[in-house]
């Protein structure tokens, strides 16, 4: 489970002095703990995945307000961050899973204009479900797909 893994690195971070490393990880295993705490019961592995896709979010956000400040240290230990953080995720899904199953959510939803998005988002989220995907690359391919 994810968050004995989290636990178990933890330990393994405190023993190789891994600083950065640490940090992290307890801010991971906080997240999850207070995301725990909102629902009054344990998380399952999708719920914890869906907090480190939070995190890696706004981990992105911050590199951008950082670049825009000519911040690039901080940018740059922002990135490092979200290397750790993805090391729990699974592997993201790429430009043709994303394609396919934009294609398959408009066949599925018979979408013909772009007021359907919301039909054809849902089905896409739903193909793509269990693998880590970038909700704005859906809806930029969804967008671009409904408005040939």
């Amino acid at each position: 489970m994810m968050q004995e893994r989290i636990q178990h690195e933890i330990s393994e971070s405190m023993r190789k002095r891994a600083e950065l490393r640490l940090s992290v990880l307890r801010m991971m295993k906080t997240a999850i703990r207070n995301r725990e705490v909102e629902k009054r019961k344990p998380l399952e592995e999708a719920e914890c995945q869906q907090v480190l896709s939070t995190l890696i979010k706004q981990r992105r956000d911050s590199i951008e307000q950082f670049r825009k400040g000519n911040r690039e240290d901080l940018a740059s230990k922002e990135e490092a961050e979200i290397g750790i953080i993805e090391e729990f995720l699974p592997a993201p899904a790429g430009e043709a899973d994303i394609d396919a199953a934009v294609e398959a959510a408009i066949a599925e939803t018979g979408a013909t204009t772009a007021r359907q998005m919301g039909a054809v988002m849902k089905a896409a989220m739903a193909h793509l479900a269990g693998r880590r995907v970038d909700g704005k690359a859906v809806s930029d391919k969804v967008r671009a797909r409904l408005s040939q």
